[in-house]
């Protein structure tokens, strides 16, 4: 019966702890273990939120503009919604006048393909440099690194004339191939496969797995965030890129987003209301990419080093 009564006693007073715990719980409006919210972290989350809206604030002035007439674009008011109301004349304008649709699936495919053969080339490099003991490989790979440091720009006649010689200019594959080679993305690749355990290499070669079948069946499938970062980053570099195919690219049915949209406005002059139209337009596919992928963003940024870019 002691026993018994002791039993009853202790497990009231368990009940008893665990209820005034998850009062205090509710009373606090705090997980156990959350740090409590400090003068020091209010100040910081406004900072960050006025910071967020000072980045937010072009973006949300040229969606509103692009909704407004050319009269009431080029009054330079401050007003939300113009004295004409609101009109999809911009948009309905670029739309009319020039092939957006045949621009947004050239973008879409050529950014594609330059993701797929840039992160493929990088992949192999890097694990080449990173596992294969070749007469040089260190002065190669330091080659590579030291092109980082030359500016694109630089690259832009000598390239050119090179697409020349090959009857590649106004040519998908003019656009495509001087744009496939970027030696950050090898040595991001490189410094990670050099983390990869050599004994799961080992393993498979004692299964009888040649070099490509271990890289393919062992690396690759360890490589996966990885890859999908930088291909992420690839992509959206890819996409947003004007000047190359600005220079190679003369044919309207060829030329991808950016500069097809430029052609339009510059056949009508400056109208803010179809600049700020454009914007969005070009802009609005990466903002779908984020939405889908920002996690992959966001981690790639923290163990890539890209967020610069």
């Amino acid at each position: 019966m002691s026993s018994t009564a002791t039993a009853t006693r202790t497990d009231d007073a368990q009940v008893n702890i665990a209820e005034v715990d998850v009062t205090k719980v509710r009373r606090t409006n705090r997980m156990p273990g959350e740090k409590p919210l400090g003068l020091a972290r209010i100040l910081a989350f406004l900072a960050l939120g006025f910071i967020a809206l000072l980045w937010l604030l072009p973006m949300l002035w040229a969606i509103v503009t692009s909704f407004k007439t050319e009269t009431d674009a080029a009054s330079g008011g401050l007003e939300l919604i113009g004295p004409n109301g609101v009109t999809t004349q911009a948009y309905e304008a670029i739309l009319a006048e020039g092939n957006v649709y045949v621009w947004a699936l050239n973008s879409l495919w050529t950014s594609a393909v330059i993701t797929l053969i840039t992160v493929t080339i990088s992949a192999l490099a890097a694990y080449a440099f990173s596992r294969l003991d070749f007469k040089g490989s260190r002065w190669i790979f330091l080659a590579i690194i030291a092109s980082i440091i030359v500016p694109p720009q630089a690259l832009i006649i000598p390239l050119y004339y090179q697409m020349l010689t090959f009857n590649m200019v106004d040519t998908y594959w003019g656009l495509i191939l001087p744009q496939v080679v970027m030696a950050p993305i090898i040595f991001i690749l490189k410094k990670f496969f050099d983390a990869v355990p050599a004994e799961l290499e080992d393993a498979a070669r004692v299964d009888g797995a040649g070099r490509l079948r271990v890289f393919f069946s062992v690396v690759l499938p360890l490589s996966r965030p990885i890859l999908g970062a930088v291909s992420i980053f690839v992509f959206i570099q890819a996409w947003n890129n004007f000047l190359w195919p600005f220079l190679i690219i003369n044919d309207t049915t060829l030329m991808t987003l950016p500069v097809g949209l430029q052609t339009v406005l510059s056949a009508y002059g400056i109208q803010y209301s179809q600049v700020m139209a454009q914007a969005v337009l070009a802009a609005l596919p990466l903002v779908i990419v984020f939405l889908f992928y920002q996690r992959q963003i966001v981690k790639g940024v923290a163990t890539t080093g890209f967020g610069g870019q």
